[in-house]
């Protein structure tokens, strides 16, 4: 087993508490983007995944888009709360959007209709070993993130904004940057449950 990928995998965390500090250059991200693009599987070979790396006043405007969402929805009393939670993801030096391409969905579903209610669910299953994958590699070059989903909320404002294409469905947002401080104890249920050999 590579130890080196072992151990990317053990400290990769959940990082709520992070600075606008990075330790690799906003071309290693992309690069660390592309990686990911060309080399993580997806079903029939779809590469329906499609990344977003919002950086300097994209990062920023992301969360106060989520800020003004949540403000509509969120109990006045209950707001600050909600407000340092956003706060705390647009504290990070960046953000990445996750998005499926219903375009390619669909289009496998015409082309293998054998297996037409599977393609949505497999399209997300593809979206999360990206998400896994790019929050591994992160973590491997220092950097702490969570995934966070605040969609379908920010869904069209981020659409216009960007000029995101209407097909691409968002999936997921990933907040990044130099961690400020360690994440709690992570909890496990007992293995004897959770896996099965057959010998």
């Amino acid at each position: 087993m590579n130890k080196l990928l072992f151990d990317a995998i053990v400290r990769r965390r959940s990082y709520y508490a992070i600075s606008n500090r990075c330790p690799v250059s906003d071309t290693e991200l992309e690069e660390i983007l592309k990686l990911a693009l060309l080399h993580v599987p997806s079903a029939f070979n779809s590469q329906s995944s499609r990344l977003m790396l919002l950086l300097n006043e994209h990062h920023q405007k992301v969360w106060q888009i989520a800020k003004e969402k949540l403000r509509e929805v969120v109990p006045e009393k209950d707001f600050p709360k909600t407000e340092a939670k956003i706060n705390a993801f647009a504290a990070g030096y960046g953000t990445i959007l996750f998005y499926e391409d219903q375009t390619v969905v669909s289009s496998l579903q015409e082309r293998f209709p054998l297996y037409e209610d599977n393609f949505p669910l497999w399209s997300v299953q593809t979206s999360a070993m990206h998400q896994f994958a790019v929050w591994t590699l992160l973590e491997d070059v220092g950097l702490g993130a969570s995934l966070q989903h605040y969609n379908p909320l920010i869904d069209e404002d981020v659409r216009k904004i960007w000029n995101i294409d209407p097909q691409w469905t968002l999936i997921a947002q990933m907040p990044f940057g130099s961690p400020t401080a360690t994440p709690g104890n992570k909890e496990f249920l007992s293995l004897d449950y959770r896996l099965k050999t057959c010998k």
